[in-house]
């Protein structure tokens, strides 16, 4: 965590040549994290470090379905006869963790023609634009995507 923070100083600082500001640098950087320790607030879910690498294969994933999802949209809302058949659904939520099921609440809601409305423990209610948009197979698969970057070590 202190490379990453005084990676992201020297990056915003720009001073790559003065020792005694890279000093300063760095001892800010290990107070910084000392301090967020002795409060104990970097835990698992504020500092979600179970993502990792995989986060990057999920995000290109959801950006392309999004870009599908806003075309199918997009036709149904220039259609001439507006093919609206909306509806709730409940789509079950199988990860492990509270960032896990944020994730893929948010996924659902991020994809153009369904948006998460309420949840539970068991998973949520989602409201659905059209019936492609509901359909429960691509619904579960974007779920067990972020089961498995979730589950990723």
């Amino acid at each position: 965590m202190v490379f990453g923070l005084f990676g992201l100083w020297l990056l915003l600082s720009g001073f790559y040549d003065n020792a005694l500001l890279l000093g300063f640098g760095v001892a800010s950087c290990l107070v910084c994290v000392y301090i967020a320790a002795r409060m104990e607030v970097v835990d698992h879910e504020s500092m979600p470090l179970q993502f990792r690498l995989g986060i990057f294969g999920y995000i290109f994933w959801l950006t392309r379905e999004i870009g599908k999802a806003n075309w199918a949209v997009t036709k149904v809302i220039l259609s001439p006869r507006l093919s609206i058949q909306q509806r709730m659904i409940h789509v079950s939520a199988t990860q492990s963790t509270d960032v896990g099921k944020v994730t893929f609440a948010n996924s659902i809601t991020l994809t153009p023609g369904t948006i998460t409305v309420e949840t539970d423990k068991d998973g949520f209610l989602v409201h659905a634009l059209t019936d492609d948009a509901a359909d429960h197979a691509a619904l579960a698969d974007m779920g067990a995507r972020v089961s498995a970057v979730e589950s990723r070590t």
